[in-house]
């Protein structure tokens, strides 16, 4: 079943340190998906995370908030001559290679659980 949905654009706060803009899916006023830019020094623009909800997937509203962030830095000639950039899931690279974007060098995801501090010198026992 597809849905009707409506795109909303948040723009940045000014209360951080970042520059981000955001877009957002939603039918009802619920959050379907949501997709996010950041706008950098030296004229680059970081395309960050996207998510759309499992419920709503295979519906077109990924495509739909990524046409929507890539009009955005087209509208004008505010962004014109920045560099966009981007770190994707495999699964995103085909959209991102149809918008012109090279392919880079390949990235693989690590992770570590953060473990307690083993205690350094030595311990000693202290009642009171």
């Amino acid at each position: 079943m597809t849905h009707m949905y409506d795109i909303l654009y948040v723009p940045p706060s000014g209360t951080t340190q970042y520059c981000q803009h955001t877009w957002i899916a939603h039918i009802n006023q619920v959050c379907t998906g949501h997709i996010h830019m950041q706008v950098e020094a030296r004229q680059k623009i970081k395309f960050l995370d996207a998510w759309v909800h499992e419920d709503y997937r295979r519906q077109g509203i990924y495509r739909k908030l990524w046409e929507a962030r890539w009009d955005f830095i087209h509208k004008d000639e505010e962004y014109k001559g920045y560099k966009v950039y981007a770190w994707c899931k495999p699964m995103s690279l085909p959209l991102l290679l149809e918008n012109g974007f090279e392919r880079g060098e390949e990235c693989v995801y690590v992770e570590k659980e953060i473990m307690k501090p083993k205690p350094t010198g030595e311990q000693c026992f202290v009642s009171c």
